[in-house]
C-alpha cells in the first residue's frame, strides 16, 4: 500500500530560547479564530431558533 503524499511539511515548534513568530501574526490568528467561532455559534443558534417556524 502506498503512503499518502505529504502536502504540507510539518514544522517543529521553536526550541527554548529561540524566537517564535511575530506577535502580530499570533494575534491575527487568535482574532480570526474568535470571529469564526462566534460566526458559527450565531449561525447554529439562529438555525435552531428558526426550526419551530419551518413546519
Amino acid at each position: 500500500m502506498r503512503s499518502p503524499a505529504i502536502i504540507i511539511e510539518p514544522v517543529p515548534p521553536p526550541g527554548p530560547g529561540e524566537a517564535g513568530g511575530p506577535l502580530w501574526k499570533k494575534l491575527a490568528w487568535f482574532v480570526a479564530l474568535a470571529v469564526a467561532a462566534s460566526a458559527v455559534t450565531a449561525i447554529v443558534a439562529y438555525g435552531l431558533r428558526a426550526l419551530p417556524f419551518m413546519g
